[in-house]
């Protein structure tokens, strides 16, 4: 077998920081689309405005997702000499599923493509008990209940808004929301980079490892995380998101329901607060998942039928795609890689 070297690693940190732009182009639909669906940003502005708060959040909330991500491979049973191939599966699966989704303007989320394309890159390399299923276990329990968390806390903080702003005058109010609005959208952007940019840097750390980088003592449950991992790693997901993906804008803004600056406001707030949630308490849950459950529970508010249930079906159907289509690339690819390498 051909052994990882230094300029192999670095090649595929390369690689998965390219994944971590395409998070943030893929997602950032996730934190401009309800400021620029009610106008209270224009899309440039918008884009600038959340690629800062993607950045900020590198400052912030620790590192207890990458610090799961990195766990899902078990590096005490996996040959140190195979786990960069399958980073390198993994990270195809993931890219791959980004980019199809995006060119089909669905928002899906790159996290459970990443978490699929590490489970079948692992098992191709060496089976079942390559991969640690309890966190897997941990990531699809959060896959249902985040949205869950997210309709919900949307549902119920419009409701409270409505009710307290039942006799306020409604132009006043909407000048008011469209203020606040720009909190919770820089609320919002700043939760996506607390869980969504650590996901690219919990897999460059069992890259790290693979070669030697910590050290012959280590504990490989417990790796340290280099600054120059976190730096990276968020200024990769701030660039993606400056790029915007646009398709998705117009599916997360436009195509669920008609949106209000209170409705924006209400629904980043209700999905900021679920995932800085899942942050501290290092579950890598879907941010797409959470905004768009949190966009379809503000709009049940308005009545059921302002929710645009086809769409909402749609794009439920690629979620529950994601991880077994990105893992079914992963398996593949690692299968190709292996053929290159003598493994």
């Amino acid at each position: 077998m051909i052994e990882a070297t230094w300029e192999l690693i670095v090649i595929i940190i390369g690689i998965a920081l390219v994944f971590d732009f395409t998070n943030g182009f893929h997602d950032s639909a996730n934190s401009i689309s309800t400021v620029v669906s009610t106008k209270v940003l224009s899309p440039r502005n918008a884009v600038v405005f959340a690629a800062f708060f993607n950045f900020v959040a590198a400052f912030g909330f620790g590192v207890a997702v990458a610090s799961t991500i990195s766990k899902i491979i078990e590096l005490t049973i996996v040959p140190a000499a195979v786990i960069p191939y399958i980073v390198l599966g993994a990270l195809t699966g993931a890219i791959a599923w980004n980019l199809i989704t995006w060119l089909f303007g669905l928002p899906t989320s790159s996290s459970h493509a990443l978490i699929g394309g590490l489970a079948g890159a692992g098992i191709a390399a060496a089976g079942l008990a390559a991969i640690k299923w309890s966190t897997i276990e941990l990531v699809v329990t959060f896959m249902i209940l985040s949205p869950l968390i997210g309709l919900t806390c949307g549902f119920l903080f419009m409701a409270l808004i409505l009710n307290l702003t039942k006799k306020a005058n409604k132009e006043s109010a909407e000048g008011h929301f469209k203020r606040l609005q720009l909190c919770s959208a820089a609320a919002y952007s700043f939760s996506h980079g607390t869980n969504d940019a650590q996901k690219t840097m919990g897999i460059i750390l069992p890259l790290l490892f693979s070669i030697g980088y910590f050290g012959a003592s280590v504990d490989p449950n417990n790796l340290p995380m280099p600054l120059w991992v976190i730096l990276a790693s968020y200024t990769a997901i701030a660039l993606g998101t400056l790029s915007g993906g646009w398709r998705i804008v117009r599916t997360m803004g436009y195509k669920i329901t008609r949106l209000r600056p209170v409705h924006g406001f209400a629904a980043e707030t209700a999905g900021a607060a679920t995932i800085l949630g899942a942050s501290v308490a290092g579950i890598p849950v879907s941010t797409t998942h959470v905004i768009c459950s949190s966009i379809m529970g503000v709009g049940t508010t308005m009545g059921s039928s302002t929710v645009k249930w086809g769409v909402a079906r749609s794009i439920m159907f690629a979620w529950i795609l994601t991880i077994p289509i990105s893992a079914l690339i992963g398996f593949v690819a690692f299968m190709v890689i292996r053929v290159f390498v003598g493994y």
